[in-house]
């Protein structure tokens, strides 16, 4: 068991390390949206183990802010703007939905738009050929 969990964390690492900017964004939407539907499916269970919704919501929030850090403002322009006070929205959102804690509502909101901005990068990643991706050691640092 030791040795399939660590096959696999050593296969996860391999995927982020070789994986293109557009992809490591695809990744982290990937996991913000797991980790809502996780929180969702807990509120609507009326479970008692709100540690566990706080803890979900809480990676959704590092995960955006992740994205936000690496938008890059000066080339990304409007695009890159509109990005940053999305992100921002979204972490209003999940703070009050955290606080509160009573019902889903306020996640399926972000959820649908993560969702929807998720499905915009992955066309965006089918669209654009391997060898155009810029690599830079450790930094994502897209323009959009």
């Amino acid at each position: 068991m030791k040795y399939e969990k660590k096959s696999i964390d050593k296969y996860k690492e391999t995927s982020i390390k070789t994986a293109s900017p557009i992809k490591i964004i695809v990744m982290l939407y990937d996991e913000a949206i797991a980790q809502l539907e996780y929180a969702m499916q807990l509120l609507d269970n009326k479970t008692k183990q709100l540690d566990k919704v706080n803890n979900a919501i809480g990676k959704t929030q590092d995960i955006i802010t992740e994205l936000l850090v690496s938008l890059n403002m000066q080339e990304g322009g409007e695009i890159a703007h509109n990005l940053f006070r999305l992100y921002m929205f979204f972490n209003k959102l999940l703070t009050q939905a955290n606080l509160q804690k009573e019902n889903s509502s306020e996640l399926q909101s972000v959820h649908r738009m993560l969702s929807e901005l998720r499905e915009s990068w992955h066309s965006i990643q089918d669209k654009v050929s391997p060898s155009s991706h810029s690599q830079s050691e450790g930094n994502i640092n897209i323009i959009g």
